[in-house]
């Protein structure tokens, strides 16, 4: 009888912690005894499920906790044992932040605040906590914290495992070359979790709010619970007497016809207010307002991307004004793909890449394009003709019956036009090269003081690559666009989408105008 009890007992134990595995947040509200509010428990779901979670959060918005709540969960949930008790899968977690007091007086205090919470509510989970790390009895399976020191990239060698996760906090102060340690780490079954202030728009953690790899959150201090209640609902966060203080000291008060979203000019409780840096950082989880050398916004795309999602990605109706153009931009040897992207007026279609394998493939490509033409036989297609580009352009004109729909988009020269009556919209600016203006010209379009509806598809690597585009003005004041190489070393890959996106900006409407009655013919 007595077996059988411990049977049960046992098979009870085994059901309750693999419900546990299976729903991370509710080991942390039966275990743990942590009050998460919905934003939180969503960061924990996607540290459960993805691999990579990016957090931008506002002041005391208990961004530390959850990464704590995660810490805990990946430690005691992951590993698995067999029935003789041997240690199968190990685990291990790595804390890490810029300096040893945040490491040593913030995450680990988190940490073992929640494992003695646990004890309290009848749940010993195994382990000694120091004030650095957790000990448990097998030299494989830990926790660990230490300051990110850039000169010390050995920390990170002994950092593999079954499973593994790192957990870096005020990410927005750690270098690149700490990430680029830690991402030679993610292999097999690994998590990363970023959690910081927005205190910078460049860097890694920046990125992380911008790339496709990343599952992404912010962290608003105005929804916070006790913002929204006017009560203390969860201790320790932001609250409401706060906000409304910093809503005075770090922002403007606006009336509704001044309102300008590319600001984050945000409603609060009916009142318009237009933030500063400060107010941005610190209570909307926002990064500062963009320098005046970056090309795109980044809410300049949001609001593009919102008009798009509004009418479903579906083409308006065409007008006589508006070209159907394709933008091409061929992949090189080396490269992985060659992007494709349809505009016509303030439409933007979705981008289409096709995989070039590491080599280029002319005839390949040419044959994509008159695929297009077919669908469309009015439809202009702009290629970029600098390196691969121009065997491609070769081989359209060669088999196309209306050559002057294709134009060979040559960046670094101007095509026979006049540079100076290529301006920008408001006819002021010059610029260097036909790369400087077909960049400007999409800077333009997506300007919301220009007023053109522009509507682009959701996608994180055109996002990445136009917000991470540089500008200056040239001692003649001409304006000119950051080398390609450059742009290349910050995120690691080619800006494919946005140049084939540019090259639908070719001023077609001053070349020579095409019979349609005589092409209408032939198709």
């Amino acid at each position: 009888m007595a077996k059988k009890q411990d049977a049960i007992l046992r098979q009870r134990g085994i059901d309750l912690m693999n419900s546990w595995r299976k729903d991370w947040n509710k080991f942390i509200r039966e275990v743990l005894g942590a009050n998460l509010d919905k934003d939180q428990q969503a960061i924990v779901t996607s540290v459960q499920h993805n691999p990579r979670t990016s957090v931008a959060s506002g002041t005391a918005r208990g961004k530390d906790f959850v990464a704590a709540c995660c810490a805990v969960c990946c430690l005691f949930l992951t590993p698995r044992w067999n029935r003789q008790g041997e240690l199968v899968e190990n685990t291990k977690v790595a804390l890490t932040a810029p300096t040893d007091r945040q490491v040593k007086n913030i995450m680990m205090p988190e940490v073992a605040r929640l494992i003695d919470r646990a004890k309290q509510r009848g749940f010993v989970l195994p382990g000694t906590v120091t004030t650095d790390r957790v000990r448990t009895n097998n030299r494989e399976w830990f926790l660990v914290g230490f300051k990110a020191d850039e000169q010390n990239h050995e920390a990170w060698s002994g950092f593999h495992a079954v499973h593994t996760m790192f957990i870096i906090t005020e990410a927005s102060g750690v270098s690149d070359n700490i990430f680029d340690a830690i991402e030679g780490n993610l292999q097999g079954d690994s998590r990363i979790l970023l959690v910081f202030n927005p205190n910078t728009p460049i860097g890694y953690a920046a990125r992380s709010q911008k790339g496709e790899r990343w599952s992404k959150f912010r962290l608003n201090s105005l929804t916070a619970p006790n913002v929204t209640e006017k009560r203390i609902i969860i201790p320790g966060q932001v609250d409401y007497a706060w906000v409304i203080d910093k809503l005075e000291q770090w922002c403007m008060k606006i009336r509704p016809d001044e309102v300008q979203p590319e600001l984050d000019d945000f409603e609060f409780e009916g009142q318009w207010y237009r933030p500063e840096d400060l107010f941005r950082k610190k209570v909307l989880g926002k990064f500062p307002k963009v320098g005046d050398d970056v090309l795109i916004p980044h809410q300049w795309i949001e609001e593009a991307q919102e008009r798009w999602k509004r009418c479903n990605g579906s083409q308006p109706m065409e007008r006589d004004r508006d070209f159907r153009i394709l933008g091409v931009d061929v992949a090189g040897m080396g490269r992985d793909a060659t992007c494709f992207v349809e505009r016509m007026g303030a439409w933007v279609s979705q981008f289409h890449s096709k995989n070039s394998g590491g080599t280029a493939d002319h005839m390949e490509i040419a044959g994509e394009i008159a695929a297009w033409r077919r669908r469309q036989p009015f439809m202009y297609v702009s290629i970029d003709t600098i390196g691969e580009g121009a065997g491609v352009y070769a081989r359209c004109v060669e088999v196309e019956r209306e050559p002057d729909y294709i134009i060979s988009c040559k960046s670094s020269e101007w095509g026979g036009y006049d540079p100076d009556k290529l301006r920008d919209m408001t006819g002021i600016y010059r610029f260097v090269n036909m790369r400087a203006y077909l960049f400007w010209c999409v800077r333009d379009w997506l300007d919301p003081k220009n007023h053109t509806g522009a509507m682009l598809p959701p996608d994180p690597l055109f996002e990445e690559e136009a917000t991470e585009i540089r500008w200056f003005f040239r001692s003649d004041g001409k304006i000119q666009i950051e080398l390609k190489e450059d742009i290349k070393k910050r995120i690691n890959r080619s800006t494919d989408r946005f140049d084939a996106l540019a090259n639908t900006f070719y001023p077609i409407d001053t070349r020579r105008k095409i019979d349609l009655h005589r092409l209408s013919r032939l198709v």
